[in-house]
């Protein structure tokens, strides 16, 4: 647990649980030393209820009790020119630089520190790249970072993209050819169990390209909605089916080029079929590989904790982008009742994504974290060398 002395109350973040409580330290008229509970819940309440519960009446007036402001002596706020402002003030997404006053730059450190903070921050825009942080320099220093936050690790299973473990918790990101485009998308967006923590990390930066865009999926939800209300109805109704057919190995030539052996973590086909049934994933073997198809899934998600609908899919991914040799994208995502997406609606999402979009060019060492439920990525098209590595976190 992380505590910080607030107004006489020791308030303290449940990282396990998501949640924040509440103890006061002393003896007052009415409460006993010790005494806990829940932020606008009586004393009586447990202390342990979910953060999404917590948040979904009150974040403004829970921020406000938290009283939770940048510490300006470790950190700058930085800005880029590729940063989107909104009218509600909010700045996309959140730059931070290490303020050289301060003699430590250990981000692992820092981290550590001001979690509570910087949780925050990352409710509030979505995103958080770190940049200038010199202690991180390599795969090894990026497992600590994303270890210093305490998110628990994520299996990568029933993802479609081809990865290798680096070291720890630290996979390379989809290592499809460099003059690929990865379309945009949630992480795992297809399957019931997704991150809701991505972490990227560039240990080497393209020469050119390669840049990770990212886009806020409530503002792409709200503009789909109002200029597609009918089409997003039907969405939200049906939710989407996804059809994808594996080879046995990784294909690397391929943006979903993983096999079925590395997709399930097993070579038994009746291990993986029991892997997919968890996922509600169903599976028709052939000669050659297997046909995955997933869903009905629901498209639409609502994140209660900002009280928002989020364009929680892989839509535009699968229908732009989930091609090869085995796999039509026209074929690759349908309505939950199997009737085709029309194309003229995925194309104009696809450019609504592209104008709401932020890309910062990668710089050695940057670290990029996002909150999966609120945010989409993508990844454009480079020239060598580039590796920008990943996290998925619960």
């Amino acid at each position: 647990m992380k505590y910080s002395d607030i107004s006489n109350i020791i308030l303290f973040s449940i990282e396990d649980k998501h949640g924040y409580g509440y103890r006061y330290p002393t003896s007052e008229p009415g409460r006993k030393t010790g005494q806990s509970g829940i932020v606008h819940g009586s004393p009586q309440q447990p202390p342990f209820l979910s953060l999404r519960r917590v948040l979904k009446d009150h974040i403004v007036s829970l921020m406000a009790l938290l009283k939770l402001t940048m510490p300006e002596n470790i950190f700058i706020e930085a800005e880029l020119p590729q940063q989107k402002k909104y009218t509600d003030g909010v700045v996309f997404p959140t730059v931070l630089i290490p303020n050289r006053k301060f003699d430590d730059h250990n981000l692992k450190e820092i981290i550590r520190d001001q979690k509570p903070w910087l949780k925050s921050v990352l409710h509030k825009t979505g995103a958080i790249l770190f940049r200038g942080f010199s202690s991180v320099s390599s795969a090894s220093d990026f497992n600590d970072v994303v270890e210093a936050f305490g998110f628990d690790e994520l299996p990568y299973v029933g993802g479609a993209a081809p990865r290798t473990n680096v070291v720890g918790r630290v996979f390379t990101s989809n290592e499809s050819p460099p003059d690929q485009k990865i379309p945009f998308h949630h992480e795992m967006a297809q399957v019931p169990k997704f991150p809701f923590k991505v972490f990227f990390f560039c240990e080497v930066e393209p020469k050119i390209g390669g840049e990770t865009p990212i886009v806020l999926s409530h503002v792409i939800y709200n503009k789909m909605k109002q200029k597609y209300s009918e089409f997003v109805d039907r969405l939200e109704q049906h939710g989407l089916i996804y059809t994808r057919v594996l080879g046995e190995d990784d294909d690397p030539s391929s943006p979903i080029g993983r096999g079925w052996v590395s997709t399930f973590l097993t070579k038994d086909k009746a291990v993986a079929e029991e892997r997919a049934e968890k996922l509600g994933m169903k599976l028709e073997w052939t000669d050659d590989g297997v046909k995955t198809v997933m869903g009905p899934i629901p498209a639409i998600k609502v994140d209660e904790t900002r009280g928002q609908k989020t364009w929680f899919n892989s839509m535009v991914a699968a229908y732009t982008g989930w091609e090869d040799a085995r796999n039509d994208p026209v074929k690759a995502v349908t309505f939950g009742d199997g009737t085709p997406l029309p194309a003229h609606v995925i194309h104009d999402c696809l450019k609504m994504l592209e104008e709401e979009s932020a890309a910062i060019p990668w710089q050695k060492g940057d670290v990029l974290l996002l909150d999966n439920l609120a945010v989409l990525h993508a990844r454009r098209p480079f020239e060598p060398p580039r590796r920008v590595l990943a996290s998925l976190c619960k």
